[in-house]
């Protein structure tokens, strides 16, 4: 994601242009502007009209302006699906406003559709009364055909109950274009472009840093680069004389939503690649990622390997189990190592995690889950890896599973999963998906007198000393308060030691098959991490008096915050909570469980966190599951939590658990 630097403290101060860009006149006085206080817009076309770096560049914009914000990028899994196909559509959509919001928003009021299939496929979530913006030029009868409708929609009664605005996109942009130079296909390309500058005229939006970052993406073509900024401006210009655009909108700043700071546009994957070079500072060692090109983590690969300058060292491997083999490597040299995957890479995984957890390593497992199984739906979100992340390998094999609440919190959660990971010398599981690493929301830059400090200590010299006095080094020698074992760089002198996967005498790391032996270290390796220290949970309840909990984890925050606040501005009674650390729980998890009558556990998966709930705590959790490749809607979960909360079971789309479909 382009990302831009803003102060929503200081925001009010900088208004959009008021003058027509490229023309130096006044908005056109005659046009009425209204105050809005949010607006979701979704931009959809073809894979090939650029509808995510159109609503990147809106996205960019709007963080700049000081609206809070959150989007919802939504694109084919194939490379190039067939053109004005519905399987070939993409979409962005995003969701700002002058406060706090939590969601890319449940149903658009603004689509902008560059084809038929664009459309067709997104028309069934407009709610009636919303705007839809259609490119005329691209509804043609074979275009038509494509997507099954025999005559066009902007002739029937297909977009009554719609305020249509029919525009030839295309055409405008050409004839912007004429005198450009460039061939018409090149020129046809910038429609986007009039598309973003004829939104931005109706938001408000600033329009400077569009033009900046044009003439920077394409400065070694720079016709190209010209034509974007001319087709951009000419999409502003229509917007302001056309007269079937008679209104624009403003939505100012949120500049109470924030504290105050300096903030910037950041999408998840962003977010998590800045956490890990932080959690390399912090620590002093080096950051070693070993990873495989795999939808939707492939981005923090790419970003990583832009950051030389502080130590990152990244190694693109022939595959997954390369990958993870070459980290692990690296940690046991003495980096702080990563992978990162998604859910069929975990699966290849598997084995080496294992062998991480018995040499006792920091290694950080980074999963961006997707839909599954198998191949699954790359490009959709998922959060069905929880059980993986929890057994998926052989033997008794613990290892400590975080995960992020919000795109922003992706750099968190990276230093959690860094400062268990060196502390207790151990494996950790964070677990993202596609909706937070693609979506973005503002973040505050953190100062760095606020990380905390992970720094390492690495075995020196010997640690046992024998009977005869003879001092020797143990590796598996536990520190007493953690049960962490040293860490001991190769090439040290006198810490030379015996590593493998087979099991290990207990001190002395040599090979052991005695069976009381493995018994205590099974153990060990378990009591390491069941007692491994993370935050209580906290519990968001007013006044106390509710009696239903909904309990979270991962990327289900924003969309339950949004509707437990709906409950609540209704009158309604309802306490929630949020989970980070999945293993261990945190301590206090099973008194909050059972001060409340109901538990309801919603998760875009079948049931896992509900299972293990049900399983570690004995309580009757109830629940709710969505696995559409799409994160919850705030007014489909408040329905449910509000039906679930008076005792109605059966009749709930998406209801688990025993009342509906026996034990999860």
């Amino acid at each position: 994601m382009t990302s831009q630097v803003s102060s929503p403290t200081s925001a009010g101060a900088g208004h959009p242009p008021v003058t027509a860009v490229g023309q130096g006149e006044q908005r056109n006085p005659a046009k009425e502007t209204k105050r809005l206080d949010r607006v979701i817009i979704r931009f959809a076309g073809d894979s090939g009209d650029g509808m995510q770096l159109t609503g990147d560049r809106f996205t960019s914009e709007t963080a700049a302006f000081g609206n809070d914000l959150s989007t919802l990028p939504n694109f084919p899994a194939e490379i190039r699906a067939p053109a004005g196909t519905l399987p070939g559509v993409s979409s962005f959509q995003l969701h700002f406003a002058d406060h706090d919001i939590l969601t890319p928003g449940d149903a658009p009021d603004v689509l902008v559709a560059m084809n038929p299939a664009a459309l067709k496929a997104n028309l069934g979530d407009m709610p009636r009364g919303a705007e839809i913006i259609v490119d005329t030029d691209e509804f043609t009868k074979r275009a038509m055909a494509k997507v099954g409708w025999p005559a066009s929609p902007l002739e029937d009664e297909t977009l009554t109950g719609y305020s249509v605005h029919p525009v030839p996109l295309t055409t405008l942009t050409l004839e912007a274009l004429k005198d450009s130079g460039l061939a018409r296909k090149d020129a046809e390309r910038a429609k986007n472009m009039f598309a973003l500058g004829l939104l931005s005229w109706m938001y408000h939006r600033p329009t400077q840093g569009t033009e900046a970052f044009l003439r920077k993406k394409f400065a070694k073509k720079p016709d190209i680069a010209e034509a974007n900024v001319t087709a951009f401006r000419a999409g502003w210009n229509f917007g302001e004389t056309t007269e079937d655009f008679a209104v624009s909108y403003e939505v100012q700043p949120a500049s109470s939503a924030f504290p105050a700071g300096v903030y910037r546009n950041i999408s998840g994957n962003l977010a998590l690649s800045y956490g890990l070079i932080a959690a390399a500072t912090q620590s002093g060692l080096p950051l070693f990622l070993g990873s495989y090109p795999i939808t939707p983590a492939s981005d923090i690969l790419h970003e990583l390997s832009k950051h030389k300058n502080f130590g990152v060292r990244t190694f693109q491997a022939e595959d997954e189990i390369a990958a993870i083999g070459a980290a692990l490597g690296a940690a046991f040299g003495g980096s702080l190592a990563v992978t990162t995957t998604s859910g069929p890479g975990v699966a290849l995984k598997s084995e080496t995690i294992g062998l991480a957890v018995s040499l006792e390593l920091p290694l950080l497992i980074v999963d961006i889950q997707r839909g599954g199984p198998s191949t699954g739906m790359p490009t959709k979100t998922e959060q069905a890896d929880l059980l993986q992340a929890m057994y998926g390998r052989n033997g008794e094999a613990p290892v400590p599973i975080v995960a992020p609440a919000t795109a922003a919190d992706c750099f968190d959660a990276a230093l959690e999963a860094a400062r268990i990971a060196v502390t207790y010398r151990t494996p950790v599981l964070l677990l993202s998906d596609g909706y937070l690493a693609n979506g973005s929301e503002p973040w505050r830059v953190p100062d760095t007198a606020e990380l905390p400090d992970l720094r390492v200590r690495f075995a020196s010299g010997p640690n046992h000393t024998a009977e005869d006095g003879t001092e020797s080094f143990w590796p598996y020698l536990r520190d007493p308060q953690t049960l962490a074992r040293p860490w001991a760089v190769p090439g040290t002198p006198g810490l030379e030691h015996r590593i493998g996967g087979i099991e290990k005498q207990d001190g002395t790391g040599n090979i052991s098959y005695d069976p009381a032996n493995h018994d205590f270290m099974v153990r060990t390796r378990q009591a390491k991490i069941d007692g491994i220290t993370v935050p209580d949970v906290a519990v968001d309840d007013p006044d106390g008096s509710a009696t239903t909990l909904v309990l979270g984890w991962g990327s289900t925050y924003g969309p339950i915050t949004a509707a437990v606040r709906r409950i609540r501005a209704g009158g309604g009674r309802v306490a929630q909570a949020h989970l980070r650390n999945l293993n261990p729980f945190p301590a206090n998890l099973g008194s909050v469980l059972a001060a409340y009558e109901r538990v309801i556990v919603p998760e875009m998966n079948l049931g896992q966190l509900a299972h293990l709930l049900r399983a570690k705590y004995l309580v009757d959790a109830l629940s709710y599951n969505q696995v559409t490749g799409l994160p919850f809607k705030a007014e489909q979960l408040a329905t449910a939590i509000t039906e679930l909360s008076a005792g109605v079971s059966d009749d709930v789309p998406g209801m688990g658990g025993v009342e509906k479909h026996g034990a999860v």
